[in-house]
């Protein structure tokens, strides 16, 4: 049975270092697919985690009764748009002791609005301590801190007036690293398939004649076995299922100011020719899944429904609801909305649905440790184009493309997200966002449906050139089309106008 790792850097990610200079560091394929809280892997997930880190660290040190102050220092992008990406919610949560894999999520927005009005915040869940918003969680609008332009520092301050702080970047995906940190831990081990780049995965395959879910499952016998790979995976699936049922079955306006009206929902009533939803009840998980199944097979129908489940993964991603990171969370309903297709459409069985995330999974660390997976450093061409390129990686895969072909249509996808700007009106993770994913996912399809008609041999490109290409476009791309919402469609059209 198939599954998945690999080995990496954080390249594009980091600015100190060279990629020659880096640490080599392995990464599982649950590293990439990570259940958490919208809206953004970079400004929530990663924040979250940092502050986990903060606590962490601060309870080594038995200092925790001691504390009676936690500041937060906000720099970068994760100033410029971290109101609308729910930076301060995700810092103030973590503090709180809630983690974003277990929490509800339900009255999350209202929790942290009691915390603020209360003026007191229960640190680590166990440990009360005085808490003023607007002192305590500062936005340095003009301030980048050179590592990365998503930096956090946390500070404690003690009974006795001492002070300890640490300084967090959260480098893209919900990936969080301390400036000059080595890898160390999970992330330190000896792989036997070692890949960094996509021409060594594919000379392992021919080698071992074996396909590249089997070569990236074998690292991934790393850290677990098989059959706790196989059950981890599908309860990823099962996560991103459930993503596209609320979100298709939910309506309403997303917060945030620009309300946009959630269109899922209406398009899978219509597609499924059903009344509308009972007010607050939401129809059964199997009874909704079978109606898809059955439903129209036509092309349009069909194209309308990938559209649909993009939409609803990232409807649910805007109001703070639990999405699977994949890689991003911008960007967490293009894997779900193919996975869906194939799903639905192609008959995939759970054994190819292992074998999807496993391709695809290899692919994202590929665009890791080569480029990035950050909006703040590379743009929309580093969440939607590398989702893209996974989806269409772990679709032809599933659809019988051989190892070249994987790799060919995770190429193809991202060639065609090449420069692709990162633009939240509002700072939110909605327009154009929520529809890019809807971009992404049909071009996915249309990626693997090229590369199956296509002789590897034959290509011009290949999947290693375009991930150079896209960490260069990402360096000479402008900073405020990196998620600053200083340019694009965030300038062009004022939050009024919404």
């Amino acid at each position: 049975m198939p599954q998945t790792s690999d080995q990496m850097r954080d390249p594009g990610s980091v600015q100190v270092r060279s990629k020659n200079e880096q640490a080599m560091e392995s990464i599982s394929v649950f590293d990439i697919f990570k259940v958490g809280v919208g809206p953004s892997s970079s400004h929530t997930m990663g924040p979250w985690r940092a502050a986990q880190r903060f606590l962490n660290a601060v309870s080594e040190r038995a200092e925790l009764p001691r504390v009676r102050r936690v500041r937060t220092d906000l720099y970068g992008s994760l100033a410029k748009t971290g109101k609308g990406h729910g930076t301060d919610l995700a810092v103030i949560l973590a503090l709180s002791g809630e983690d974003p894999v277990t929490c509800v999520v339900e009255g999350l927005t209202e929790r942290v609005e009691e915390t603020k009005q209360r003026g007191l915040l229960q640190l680590a869940g166990k440990h009360a301590i005085d808490f003023d918003f607007a002192r305590d969680v500062m936005f340095h609008m003009d301030t980048a801190l050179p590592f990365h332009p998503n930096g956090v520092t946390f500070t404690a301050t003690f009974d006795d007036g001492s002070v300890y702080s640490e300084t967090y970047y959260s480098v893209g995906g919900g990936f969080v690293v301390q400036e000059g940190e080595a890898p160390s831990g999970s992330h330190a081990k000896v792989l036997p398939f070692p890949i960094e780049h996509a021409a060594q995965l594919l000379a392992y395959c021919g080698m071992q004649d074996a396909s590249i879910p089997q070569i990236v499952g074998r690292n991934e016998l790393t850290w677990r076995n098989g059959a706790e790979i196989r059950e981890g995976l599908l309860h990823i699936w099962r996560e991103m299922q459930s993503c596209i049922w609320r979100g298709c079955n939910t309506e309403g306006v997303l917060p945030g100011g620009l309300n946009v009206v959630r269109r899922a929902a209406k398009m899978s009533r219509k597609l499924l020719k059903t009344e509308a939803m009972s007010a607050g009840k939401l129809p059964d998980f199997d009874e909704w899944m079978g109606g898809v199944a059955v439903s129209a097979r036509d092309f349009e129908s069909i194209l309308k429904w990938v559209s649909a489940f993009a939409l609803a993964v990232n409807e649910e991603n805007a109001c703070f609801g639990r999405v699977v990171t994949a890689p991003t969370n911008g960007a967490a309903g293009v894997i779900p909305a193919v996975m869906m297709y194939a799903s639905c459409f192609k008959s995939m069985s759970d054994d190819a649905t292992i074998d999807f995330m496993l391709a695809a999974g290899e692919v994202g660390s590929l665009f890791k440790k080569g480029a990035t997976i950050s909006a703040a450093m590379g743009g929309c061409q580093a969440e939607i184009g590398v989702s893209s390129a996974m989806a269409a990686a772990g679709l032809t895969q599933v659809l019988g493309g051989s190892p070249g072909q994987v790799l060919m249509a995770a190429e193809i996808a991202m060639e065609h997200h090449l420069g692709m700007t990162c633009d939240p009106i509002g700072g939110l993770v909605q327009i154009p966002c929520i529809e890019r994913n809807t971009m992404g996912a049909i071009k996915a399809i249309t990626a693997a449906n090229v590369a199956l008609e296509s002789d590897p041999a034959n290509a011009k490109v290949s999947l290693d050139q375009v991930i150079a290409t896209m960490w260069q476009t990402a360096k000479d791309m402008n900073h405020k089309y990196k998620e600053t919402a200083e340019g694009g469609l965030a300038v062009a059209v004022s939050i009024s106008e919404c």
